[in-house]
């Protein structure tokens, strides 16, 4: 069967097709640069835990120490400190900050040895034709072809080529926000920390004057932001230089401590969202299907999750056959997440943006600054990882559900597992490999070993009844869950998002919600073809 054709060579389309492969789904991805990226540390990423794990994951590179992981979050109001996080078990896990070409290129790297994968260098897309039984798409350039795929997925960016063939509307807001950028090496009073300033006191008329922001890079790095009015107004270098001795005076009693400038930029937020995220045998994923970014979110965030989303839908396609309705639900999913997202992001844009009167409102301050917490630290509904409660292939009816701390639809949570090798491993390493994922919940099974209980019990039942399910899966034990009994069992997607628990071994629940989770009983061919 042909590989996926991949169009673009960013985190998301490297990642998409680093997930295929460990899926054993072969991919080209279509580079229409040099097959490097430039080195630019004013052009850096957030990555929230689960996103961070799952480039690591698939690279095998330790991401903390390759980007830094954030010690804590500090947000101030002219010289207020409104809120200060130390982030540890009880707050939560830290954000990653790292600079965008060092994840690509460790991306690139892991890409490069591996067999399924072909990145082809200076091919630009210029036209493409789908049909029944696959897509052709043309590229231009030194390199400049024809090739043939069983689907493929525009990765493209923010003017997708593959959006404007496929003539899919992007409507939303342009410009939304405004930042000045500057990657400075200096030192701050807060180490490894992150930092939010608003109305500093030292703030003057003009660009930058009301918000700052400041996140940590490894060797004394840091990432300055200095959001900026509305319009157009040119970003000068004299202005910026202004800013920064302005700025770093500020935090340092009023004498600027030397520091060495890196690099500088301008960066714009948009707030768009395709019409459609798939057309026949055509998706489209990250930048080329939406674009977020205002009040301290993360677009990328979102496009990985795209990618690990669609990911092992496509495998289970390629090695099975199309299912309609499991292709379907990436749209249903994915988009949906990421609109709700963007709604909640445009209502708070007035409140926060907006001045006015209600900038005067006692506790407004306060309520601004857990806004804006949320989006910085992706928590709360503009940052925290999106569910599927609505999903199409949530399995409906079940008698034996039971609820746990993880609601249906959402990530799980990674606890240590004991594997069918009886090794101990966590439970997100066990996600993208294409399977379902059985989860026991067994207290006490940790301190024996697994021969000695495998065969005991509920296991030999569970054990069967997962060999019996529509789609490979694999049986995991785990002694605890957060809010779950003893002989609870977690279904869990290839993507780590949660089907249903269950209460007790119940094959005939278990069987109906694999089921469900796959897009419904598989069509026979004159369906598939009537569809």
């Amino acid at each position: 069967m042909d590989p996926v054709i991949i169009v673009g060579a960013g985190p998301v389309g490297l990642t998409l097709a680093l997930a295929l492969a460990r899926q054993e789904v072969p991919s080209v991805v279509l580079d229409e640069g040099p097959g490097e990226d430039e080195s630019r540390l004013a052009r850096t990423v957030v990555l929230r835990e689960d996103t961070a794990a799952l480039v690591e994951r698939l690279t095998g590179v330790p991401l903390a120490e390759a980007g830094l992981p954030w010690a804590g979050w500090r947000s101030l109001r002219r010289k207020q400190v409104m809120r200060e996080i130390t982030f540890d078990d009880d707050t939560g896990p830290a954000p990653l900050h790292i600079a965008q070409h060092v994840l690509t290129g460790a991306l690139r790297t892991a890409l490069a040895g591996e067999p399924l994968a072909e990145v082809a260098v200076d091919s630009r897309l210029d036209a493409m034709e789908q049909e029944r039984s696959g897509v052709t798409a043309h590229t231009r350039g030194a390199k400049g072809t024809w090739w043939r795929g069983s689907f493929l997925v525009g990765c493209d960016g923010p003017r997708s080529t593959v959006r404007k063939l496929q003539d899919i509307r992007f409507p939303g807001r342009t410009a939304v926000e405004r930042h000045a950028v500057a990657a400075l090496r200096t030192e701050l009073p807060w180490p490894e920390q992150s930092v939010l300033h608003r109305l500093p006191p030292w703030r003057t008329s003009g660009p930058g004057a009301g918000e700052i922001t400041a996140r940590p890079l490894p060797d004394g790095v840091w990432r300055l932001d200095w959001l900026l009015p509305p319009g157009k107004d040119l970003v000068t270098p004299e202005l910026l230089v202004t800013r920064i001795r302005e700025t770093l005076a500020g935090w340092s009693d009023g004498s600027t401590p030397p520091y060495d400038l890196l690099d500088t930029g301008v960066h714009t937020v948009h707030h768009r969202l395709a019409r459609r995220w798939r057309a026949g045998r055509v998706f489209l994923a990250g930048d080329a299907a939406h674009l977020l970014g205002a009040l301290g979110t993360q677009g990328l965030d979102e496009g990985l999750r795209d990618a690990d989303n669609l990911a092992w839908k496509l495998a289970s396609a390629w090695h099975h056959g199309p299912h309609e309705e499991l292709l379907d639900s990436y749209q249903a999913e994915r988009r949906a997440v990421v609109a709700a997202r963007l709604r909640a992001a445009d209502q708070a844009l007035p409140l926060l943006r907006g001045g006015g009167l209600r900038a005067y409102v006692p506790g407004s301050a306060r309520g601004h600054d857990a806004l804006l917490t949320e989006g910085h630290l992706g928590r709360g509904a503009l940052g925290a990882p999106g569910t599927y409660a609505g999903s199409p292939l949530a399995p409906r009816h079940l008698e034996g559900e039971v609820p746990v701390d993880t609601p249906p639809g959402a990530p799980v949570a990674d606890v240590r597992v004991t594997a069918e090798d009886g090794s101990f491993v966590r439970l997100r390493d066990r996600l993208g490999r294409g399977a379902l994922l059985v989860v026991l919940v067994a207290p006490g099974t940790g301190v024996w070993d697994r021969k000695h209980w495998v065969t005991a019990g509920v296991m030999p039942r569970l054990a069967a009844a997962v060999s019996a399910l529509p789609h490979a899966a694999e049986l995991l034990v785990a002694e605890s869950y957060p809010g779950a009994a003893a002989h609870t069992v977690l279904l869990v997607r290839p993507d780590g998002h949660l089907v249903t628990a269950l209460g007790g071994v119940r094959p005939a629940d278990l069987y109906a919600a694999a089921e469900a989770a796959l897009g419904g009983p598989a069509k026979t061919q004159a369906e598939a073809g009537a569809h």
